[in-house]
């Protein structure tokens, strides 16, 4: 079992950055990918970024959806368990309630997932 914590969502005016933090605890050391995902209100949740990696010492893989190319990163410490997305040049379209999630060796899905934590943009 793995557990997922997001925290770092807020308040922020367009253009402005926030960094969301998802905390991984319990069988870290199953998983190979974790991902952030976006649900606004009345709309579907949507793919944001996800990162990918087979050990601790060799470039992970990062996959960005159009949307947000350019002006979110996603990035992991491997000695927290902590999978970080850093988000610039906010936009209002991008308020949302964020989540985390990660996949397991063995399974191609993402079976974990996080609470959620809300991002809102003002204009």
């Amino acid at each position: 079992q793995v557990q997922l914590v997001e925290s770092g969502g807020g308040l922020v005016q367009a253009g402005g950055s926030l960094r969301l933090s998802c905390a991984a605890s319990g069988s870290t050391f199953t998983m190979y990918s974790m991902g952030w995902f976006r649900q606004a209100p009345g709309k579907e949740r949507e793919f944001v970024a996800l990162i990918r990696w087979i050990n601790s010492w060799t470039s992970p893989t990062t996959l960005y959806a159009d949307s947000v190319k350019g002006r979110f990163t996603i990035s992991r410490d491997s000695a927290k368990n902590t999978v970080y997305l850093q988000m610039n040049s906010l936009k209002p379209e991008d308020t949302a309630v964020y989540s985390c999630a990660a996949k397991i060796r063995g399974r191609n899905a993402f079976d974990y997932w996080g609470q959620g934590t809300q991002v809102t943009v003002s204009s």
